[in-house]
């Protein structure tokens, strides 16, 4: 049962699939930053200083002890833009490499050799012709 287990592992897609997920992790939270940090503030300014996360619909204020209630929509938007441009980002990606690994056209195929009867015979027939 280790043995297998070992087989399984070692094959391409396994190590493939792991690698791909360690990278778009990290990859998710480098996008994650630049939308956080660039693309929502220059955005915000844009738009007249406005953070986004805070942007929120209070549905029932604050009363003593308990907290308000709240729908923040804000940090729904920025999740929204983050998940674009990581959409965006993979697309380009994935277009990058199927350019890289066109193959380049085949060349017709050459046509197959007659059988030798058939050979024989145009053989005689340009003789004949002669």
């Amino acid at each position: 049962m280790l043995q297998d287990f070992k087989k399984f592992v070692m094959r391409g897609n396994v190590v493939d699939l792991a690698v791909a997920v360690i990278l778009g992790g990290a990859f998710g939270r480098i996008v994650s930053s630049f939308v956080n940090d660039v693309i929502m503030p220059l955005l915000g300014l844009v738009l007249g200083r406005v953070n986004f996360t805070t942007l929120r619909w209070v549905i029932k204020e604050a009363q003593g002890d308990a907290p308000e209630l709240a729908i923040l929509y804000g940090q729904f938007l920025q999740n929204v833009v983050d998940f674009l441009i990581i959409a965006f980002s993979i697309f380009l990606m994935i277009r990058l490499l199927e350019k890289a690994r066109r193959k380049p056209e085949a060349a017709p195929p050459v046509p197959a050799a007659p059988p030798a009867d058939i050979q024989l015979l145009t053989e005689i027939r340009d003789l004949l012709k002669k």
